[in-house]
């Protein structure tokens, strides 16, 4: 059986969306916030991050794009993502790789200002450029998203769950809404969704 380690609010939120929508059953590990995590949790996840999944055959994956690609592949019915060689898989690929890579990075240098400078006296600096850097990054994809209902393909994907994880965590929420209309749209109409309104509940990301 696969074992999600994860907490409430944070990236394992589409993980275990992947997992719920699929059907497919996961053990739930909740790992307290911690500075000084055991040994046996820093070997499966250095960096002390979540969500980390272990999957069927013992091995374990981090990085919750990466996870939630991954359960994508592995549960085609499920229609998380285009197929290899359909024609939206090429969005897919490009559209999880840059919230992975440019959206999510932002988040984390919003609420963990003092990973990225030693002076702290900088770190409103660090949040300020953040905010920014996500603006910026949420106007790439609200433009993308004039006149489509979802990022990809004809369908909800898991790209469409995971930029709703990533919007709900912009510091500014209500401007943001405002802001980016075509983002608030799919994302007001995600959060609806019987699946991800229970999830919700313990995630509390709206």
């Amino acid at each position: 059986m696969y074992k999600l380690y994860t907490r409430p609010g944070s990236g394992g939120f589409a993980a275990e969306a992947a997992f719920l929508l699929a059907g497919e059953p996961f053990e739930h590990i909740d790992v307290a916030k911690t500075d000084k995590p055991d040994a046996a949790f820093l070997a499966i996840s250095p960096l002390n991050q979540v969500p980390v999944l272990t999957l069927p055959d013992g091995h374990t994956m981090t990085e919750s794009a990466a996870i939630c690609m991954a359960l994508a592949e592995r549960h085609p019915e499920a229609a998380l993502a285009p197929q290899a060689g359909a024609p939206a898989r090429a969005d897919f690929l490009r559209w999880m790789a840059f919230m992975s890579s440019a959206l999510y990075p932002a988040v984390l240098r919003f609420y963990y200002a003092h990973r990225y400078s030693a002076d702290d006296g900088a770190k409103a600096g660090v949040r300020k450029a953040a905010i920014a850097e996500l603006d910026r990054d949420f106007a790439v994809v609200d433009k993308v998203l004039a006149g489509r209902q979802w990022l990809v393909g004809e369908g909800m994907t898991i790209a469409d769950i995971y930029l709703l994880m990533l919007f709900s965590w912009h510091p500014e929420a209500d401007r943001a809404r405002q802001a980016f209309a075509n983002v608030e749209r799919l994302c007001a109409g995600l959060r609806d969704h019987p699946v991800l309104a229970k999830l919700n509940a313990s995630h509390e990301m709206w």
